[in-house]
């Protein structure tokens, strides 16, 4: 690559990064992935979690999808846009929920677990309303 070229590209990046979003400063965003990782882990270590793919498969891609979708409505620009996706990770947070719920009825979490699950997805949802409340005003 040419030095003319070179630099040409560093400054494309550079005022890239200027425009993207700033997603991973949003708190929700935060607690949402801590949120994944911690179902990622638990799903690990059970082995009855482990030997359920269905349930495993269904809890993980819920959790995924709240940060998942967080960062791809707030990096998308647009307002309107934006709380499209943060209502589709705030459904996420209500079907990871039920299938706490389920984990924990069948015996595959305990009930502080389940409890601590069960407020975090009702914590990323208020935080969600909120966010969703304050992009829809702009």
């Amino acid at each position: 690559m040419s030095p003319a070229a070179n630099t040409l590209d560093r400054t494309k990046k550079s005022s890239k990064l200027l425009f993207m979003s700033n997603y991973e400063d949003l708190k929700v965003w935060q607690r949402a992935v801590e949120l994944s990782v911690a179902i990622y882990k638990l799903t690990l270590e059970r082995e009855l979690f482990r030997n359920d793919f269905g349930l495993k498969d269904q809890v993980r891609r819920a959790s995924i999808s709240i940060p998942s979708n967080i960062s791809e409505g707030d990096d998308l620009g647009s307002d309107k846009q934006a709380v499209k996706f943060f209502f589709i990770a705030k459904g996420s947070a209500a079907e990871l929920f039920t299938q706490i719920t389920i984990s924990f009825k069948i015996g595959y979490i305990t009930e502080e677990e389940s409890q601590w699950f069960q407020n975090e997805c009702k914590g990323i949802s208020g935080m969600l309303t909120n966010l969703i409340k304050s992009r829809s005003a702009q």
